[in-house]
């Protein structure tokens, strides 16, 4: 039946006032209901795009890391979505947006909605969504301590981040009652943070959360130190990524996750100006992407070329310049240029290279650079935020412009450092909230002796040690029958791929010096050059 013929129900042809208002009344109702389902519709594809970056940490992570390690740290990204979506059920999502209320005070934290008792049949869209972005906080660290922390750390330590720390840092940022809020009645400074998809409470948590734990449990044995004598090495030992295919792999999911991630923050579609600052947001998170890819590569390439006079092209390095440059933009998507998201995707490369550098010259063992991509490009994107914000993109995605970037302020004669002062405070109570909490949790676990894992464990290698076997399983023929078949074949130039391949492969990834190649036997593996 339609709108029409509904009315003409109720009221005569002739009272046309009446008829024609019940048509305007339905037709709201209508348009209304059509909006709420587009936008629920963009945020749970938004969030399953969200979601999708699990494979992309998974991929990353197995790919950085030795072949012997695989297993474990895939079930890790496993569970930090199953053991993560449960804590994040039962009291994350309570803590972070539980009676959020928009006339209410400050608040430290949330306390309705536990096992999502309290939610509104019409929003459990939010709920998804936001489990997603719980899931991605716990990834982040898992590459960090890959190939040296136990199972049950592990799980312990998801389970308060997802659970606990994180929601804590949600609800600072986002929800209505968070004290650096730019959705609070009360705002910080009178301009609050702003960071609409999450540079802070997302990567900043988790990258200082990885630092923490990787300084606690220190490096893998060999990286820095003699793995026998224990004595410091001269140059640190880089373990070479097994497989570079899969880091790319997982860098290219990453970033494609990511087009959820950004736009899919604006939380809504319906109207021109939702989708004017979603198609904002996905380009300015393309070019800082880009930037911060060339960035890398070109300067790590000069680098080079500087030290040792041979230009180098480093493909993790340019992936996780790409990354960075992702992470940086994700404060200030929505409020600056796009020629200013090229400007933070460059100085992000940047910064993430010297971030990776002085990791390895303070003795800080990183499997994956988490901690220079997402600790050090989080905090950059949340200051750049603070930097580049124009009035324009701050009315149209916040609603306000009294306070602006720092930059533009100069065009107003003024130098008003209100917005980039709040901007500061937001990366600082990160750093203060996830080290008040987290060290001494790392430090418990380490102290209880259930951190680390055994020495013999770490050099079988953990999918061995607690997995039932390898992640790869490389059936070969027995080396008697190989050395049979190639003495009957004894007039031909041709000779079988034997099995001490398979050997020679592991003594590379141990470290250990192997013979030779025969020339006359045609590898079809080749090993990837260093680490993430």
């Amino acid at each position: 039946m339609t709108i029409f013929e509904s009315c003409s129900v109720d009221y005569d042809a002739d009272d046309v006032t009446s008829l024609l208002k019940c048509i305007a009344d339905k037709n709201d109702v209508a348009r209304a209901d059509l909006q709420s389902g587009l936008d629920t519709f963009y945020l749970l594809w938004a969030g399953a795009l969200v979601y999708f970056m699990q494979t992309g940490f998974a991929m990353l992570c197995a790919g950085s890391i030795r072949s012997k390690n695989v297993s474990n740290v895939i079930l890790w990204n496993l569970l930090d979505s199953a053991g993560g979506g449960l804590a994040f059920f039962v009291c994350g999502y309570a803590f972070a947006y539980g009676g959020d209320d928009g006339d209410g005070g400050k608040t430290f934290l949330g306390t309705k909605n536990f096992f999502l008792m309290d939610e509104d049949e019409g929003s459990y869209q939010d709920f998804f969504f936001q489990f997603a972005f719980a899931c991605a906080v716990s990834s982040i660290v898992a590459g960090t301590i890959a190939e040296r922390t136990q199972m049950k750390a592990y799980l312990m330590y998801s389970t308060f981040l997802v659970g606990f720390v994180y929601p804590v840092a949600a609800h600072a940022y986002w929800s209505p009652n968070g004290f650096l809020s730019a959705g609070a009645k009360d705002q910080l400074f009178g301009a609050g943070v702003i960071d609409l998809a999450g540079s802070g409470p997302v990567h900043m948590t988790g990258g200082v959360t990885a630092l923490i734990a990787a300084i606690i449990l220190g490096p893998r044995r060999g990286r820095f130190y003699d793995a026998q004598t224990g004595q410091p090495l001269e140059e640190a030992y880089n373990f070479p990524p097994h497989s570079v295919a899969l880091q790319f792999l997982g860098t290219f999911c990453l970033w494609f996750g990511w087009y959820g991630f950004n736009p899919g923050s604006t939380l809504g579609i319906g109207t021109e100006s939702l989708g004017d600052v979603a198609s904002l947001v996905a380009v300015n998170t393309t070019l800082a992407a880009c930037a911060g890819a060339i960035s890398a590569m070109f300067t790590s390439t000069f680098l080079d070329k500087m030290k040792t006079g041979i230009a180098t092209y480093d493909v993790t390095y340019t992936m996780n310049g790409c990354l960075t440059g992702l992470v940086a933009i994700t404060a200030g998507c929505a409020t600056v240029s796009p020629w200013a998201a090229v400007v933070i995707g460059i100085f992000s490369g940047w910064f993430y290279l010297l971030g990776s550098y002085l990791l390895v010259k303070f003795r800080i063992d990183d499997a994956v650079d988490a901690i220079p991509v997402h600790m050090v490009g989080g905090a950059w994107g949340v200051i750049a935020t603070g930097l580049f914000s124009s009035a324009t993109r701050l009315k149209l995605a916040f609603d306000q412009d009294e306070h602006i970037g720092w930059f533009y302020e100069f065009n107003r004669g003024s130098g008003n450092f209100t917005m980039l002062g709040a901007q500061l405070v937001g990366v600082a109570f990160i750093i203060i909230w996830i080290s008040v909490t987290m060290i001494p949790f790392f430090m418990f676990l380490r102290v209880m002796g259930w951190f680390r894992i055994d020495q013999l464990e770490e050099e079988v290698g953990m999918d061995l040690s607690i997995h039932k076997g390898q992640a790869y399983s490389i059936n070969t023929p027995d080396q008697d029958k190989v050395d049979e078949l190639n003495k009957s074949k004894s007039n031909s130039n041709y000779k079988l791929r034997g099995t001490n391949d398979n050997n020679d492969i592991q003594n590379v990834e141990e470290g250990k010096e192997v013979s030779p190649p025969d020339q006359s036997r045609h590898s079809a593996i080749s090993i990837g050059s260093r680490e993430a």
